[in-house]
């Protein structure tokens, strides 16, 4: 009996100090919002996309050109020699592949640029999270991705980059 009473007595203390502690303010953010509609976020979005589309205007037109000097090469094949002809075809495949060495570099050249600025957005977005975390006594804060419901009034996306826009208006990519 002197068991029992002791058992109930500490489960007791327990549940009750438990559930008095269990109060923990917890929100979520949407990165991906807050990473492509920062101030930041959407000026080396913009230079990534016009970067793109400018490489890729001028590759299109590299190609239709190495396109026509092979259609002549093989219009001309018949009033070449096959020593000639086999000049002519070395040279085009030079150029093709050092259209193509090319190519890739530039495109890997943006990968890296795209890869830089996320890690420089996130280097920032964190100090900032955990800077308002500390100011609203928040003990957890999850992203949007890891959600599947909640209240809107739990949202702290806004907050964010409106801080984030402050510190950060803008980021270089050269």
């Amino acid at each position: 009996m002197k068991y029992l009473v002791k058992f109930v007595v500490v489960t007791f203390f327990v549940l009750v100090c438990t559930t008095s502690f269990a109060e923990q303010k917890i929100v979520f953010v949407d990165m991906t919002f807050v990473l492509n509609n920062s101030k930041a976020g959407k000026g080396a979005q913009d230079y990534l996309k016009k970067a793109i589309s400018d490489n890729q205007k001028r590759f299109s037109d590299t190609e239709k050109k190495l396109k026509n000097e092979e259609a002549d090469l093989i219009g001309k094949k018949n009033d070449m020699s096959k020593e000639e002809y086999k000049k002519y075809t070395d040279a085009l495949r030079a150029k093709v592949i050092e259209y193509q060495k090319e190519r890739k570099e530039v495109f890997d050249k943006i990968t890296k640029q795209r890869a830089e600025a996320r890690k420089k957005l996130l280097e920032k977005v964190t100090p900032i999270m955990e800077n308002y975390a500390d100011e609203n006594n928040i003990s957890l804060v999850i992203d949007k991705k890891s959600l599947i419901i909640t209240t809107p009034a739990t949202d702290i996306t806004n907050i964010i980059v409106e801080k984030l826009n402050t510190e950060l208006p803008s980021l270089s990519l050269k």
